[in-house]
């Protein structure tokens, strides 16, 4: 993977050979024999099936995928002067799955690129290795209504990237919307099978990095004006039944990782729509570090990030208004905050990865054990969005518990 923007604790882009390349980050020396025996891959018929953790609330998960095109504006990273094609995928409780199939983590040729680009990756081959199902069954109906949460992925990366955590937060009652930002993606498949990969610049400066949150931004905004149509069931999309009248958008929140954490909370700045935020590891690069904001807004910091050495973060703490929290992730590195970190410590386990890769991804991912990361985050993510988005107060954001010693509260 390529250098990250300015300064040692940057946390707003890990530069962009390719979303395989996310699996490797190029700085530290972390000991390759520290993961934890939790996580193992499943193996059957001499095949290794890749797996996820299962969501932990009480509802039954259902998830639909979405072409979206906004013909109000030109598309930024294309010279043609074609509208802005979006995907995004809506992930949201249902009671009727019965017969459904589960969706797969990747669409078909997208998943093949990745397995390309991952094997060369990890110097190793993955024709034995099934990548995960997710535990959503696909075009379920929709049941009930929710409040409603996006997320936005990290630079280069795709939205797939953060299911363990979305269809946690789906199956504790609420309709999460993910948000492929295309050609600053590295790969998304639009219907039929066409593959769109990134154009943004391999070493991106802070002038690309603002450029791109500004995309992202307006990403972000017309998504939720399609929103909005789509609950009044205006449109003429073949949609899971039980859609219209099911996002309760007066209840909107957001969260993103890296970057996509920046762009929640500059998103925020500009639309009152969003209610309450989270940022996961993502550093600070537009004006709402000085702007700040007036409502609820937690940083998840990886370990060695924090205000104490991110001066973004700083600024933004010092100017939020209203709820606010850090949390650190004992152990873990940026990547910690992704699917990455499961299906990494699996793939290792499973294959014969050379030491020097292992080592790379432990640093990018930390020593933490996969298992209980992603059961920590799923916690606090959700304990944040219940208070804030339905005023059910668990506790758990008061002080630190003896349940997670994994996470930390910064004063």
């Amino acid at each position: 993977m390529g250098a990250m923007t300015p300064g040692p604790t940057r946390r707003s882009v890990l530069a962009a050979g390719g979303t395989a390349a996310l699996l490797l980050a190029t700085t530290g020396t972390a000991a390759a024999d520290r993961y934890a025996a939790g996580v193992k891959p499943r193996q059957r018929g001499g095949r290794i099936q890749l797996t996820l953790p299962r969501p932990t609330g009480g509802h039954h998960v259902g998830t639909t995928s979405l072409h979206l095109v906004d013909r109000s504006r030109q598309d930024p990273w294309s010279s043609t002067g074609s509208p802005r094609e979006l995907m995004i995928s809506l992930w949201y409780p249902t009671r009727d799955a019965a017969g459904r199939p589960r969706a797969a983590w990747l669409t078909p040729a997208a998943l093949a690129l990745y397995r390309q680009q991952t094997s060369r990756s990890l110097q190793t081959p993955l024709d034995d290795v099934d990548f995960p199902v997710t535990h959503a069954y696909r075009d379920a109906p929709f049941s009930g209504r929710h409040p409603v949460v996006l997320f936005s992925p990290g630079y280069g990366a795709m939205r797939a990237l953060g299911t363990a955590l979305v269809e946690d937060l789906a199956s504790r009652g609420y309709v999460v919307v993910t948000i492929d930002h295309t050609y600053e993606a590295e790969i998304v498949e639009f219907p039929g099978g066409r593959l769109e990969t990134g154009r943004r610049p391999a070493k991106p400066t802070e002038k690309d990095i603002v450029a791109a949150l500004r995309v992202r931004q307006d990403d972000t905004r017309f998504v939720l004006n399609e929103l909005a149509r789509l609950d009044a069931g205006a449109g003429h999309r073949r949609l899971p039944r039980g859609l219209p009248g099911s996002l309760d958008l007066s209840r909107t929140g957001m969260f993103g990782h890296s970057l996509g954490g920046d762009t929640a909370a500059e998103t925020m700045a500009q639309d009152a729509r969003i209610r309450a935020g989270i940022d996961l590891d993502g550093s600070i690069s537009g004006d709402v570090a000085v702007t700040g904001l007036d409502r609820p807004f937690m940083l998840m910091a990886s370990a060695g990030h924090g205000r104490d050495n991110d001066p973004s973060w700083e600024d933004l703490w010092s100017h939020l208004r209203g709820w606010r929290r850090e949390l650190l992730l004992r152990d873990s590195g940026h990547q910690a905050y992704t699917d990455l970190s499961p299906l990494a410590q699996q793939l290792v386990k499973a294959l014969p990865v050379p030491p020097a890769v292992v080592a790379k991804l432990t640093e990018s991912i930390g020593t933490i054990d996969a298992g209980r990361a992603v059961t920590a985050q799923r916690a606090y993510v959700g304990a944040f969005f219940d208070l804030h988005l339905r005023g059910r107060d668990h506790h758990l954001l008061s002080g630190p518990s003896p349940r997670f010693p994994e996470i930390e509260f910064v004063p």
